[in-house]
């Protein structure tokens, strides 16, 4: 079985078609989505409506929560994303859980439900996000968003990995996700966790920002899609 975990598309359509593309050509059985399909690029319809068409199993981020909390500030996205899509993303549940070949992995965005995951941070605290918050017996794995960094990380008794992202990914501008490839359910199987790196045109990105002057923070936004590096 292939899973395909994704998150943070953040309104780049050009990096969602390449991550399309590499799609396409794996064939996953599943898709989950981990959160912020919209905010900060200059398409999070689009993007939204792609997550809505091609995942099977959906999570909140912070982004996608934010945007009926904080109305004034996200202005120009609530526009263009509409209130449909809205009441859509904030249906979308916080935490859930995914079991294959053996590990029950607990997947989470990180904000607004838990604190931001680190490929660096302490065992202890990449531990804690094992543990649901509805009440749920505490998981053997975590799998998480929100840094826009992937990482694979062994801990005691299981893992911590992290998607990256797909649309705004930081260190390398390339668009990001994660393949679990093993047997769905309980029993133990043998496990294939690997990083999905998928190059697109960053440049090209960059120029489709430049189709909507009234995206707020464009120019942070093309610096972090050139360059990898956090402009906010």
């Amino acid at each position: 079985m292939k899973i395909v975990l994704l998150a943070d598309l953040h309104g780049n359509m050009v990096a969602t078609e390449a991550m399309e593309r590499e799609l396409e050509r794996i064939e996953p059985d599943d898709i989950w989505f981990l959160g912020d399909a919209v905010g900060k690029g200059p398409e999070s319809d689009k993007t939204c409506d792609w997550v809505r068409t091609h995942c099977k199993h959906w999570i909140a981020g912070n982004w996608d929560r934010s945007m009926s909390m904080y109305p004034d500030y996200n202005a120009f996205y609530i526009r263009q994303i509409g209130q449909e899509r809205i009441a859509w993303l904030d249906s979308l549940p916080l935490e859930d859980e995914l079991e294959i070949s053996g590990f029950r992995f607990r997947l989470v965005h990180g904000r607004f439900l838990d604190p931001l995951y680190l490929s660096f941070d302490p065992d202890e605290k990449l531990r804690e996000g094992f543990r649901f918050h509805d009440g749920r017996p505490e998981a053997n794995g975590m799998i998480c968003a929100d840094s826009h960094r992937p990482f694979i990380r062994p801990l005691e008794g299981g893992y911590a990995l992290n998607t990256g992202s797909v649309g705004n990914n930081l260190s390398l501008t390339r668009a990001h996700a994660l393949l679990l490839e093993g047997e769905a359910g309980p029993d133990p199987a043998p496990l294939g966790i690997t990083i999905l790196s998928v190059p697109y045109d960053s440049h090209k990105a960059a120029e489709r920002a430049d189709l909507y002057p009234e995206l707020p923070n464009k120019e942070a936004y093309q610096k972090e899609v050139l360059t990898g590096r956090y402009s906010r």
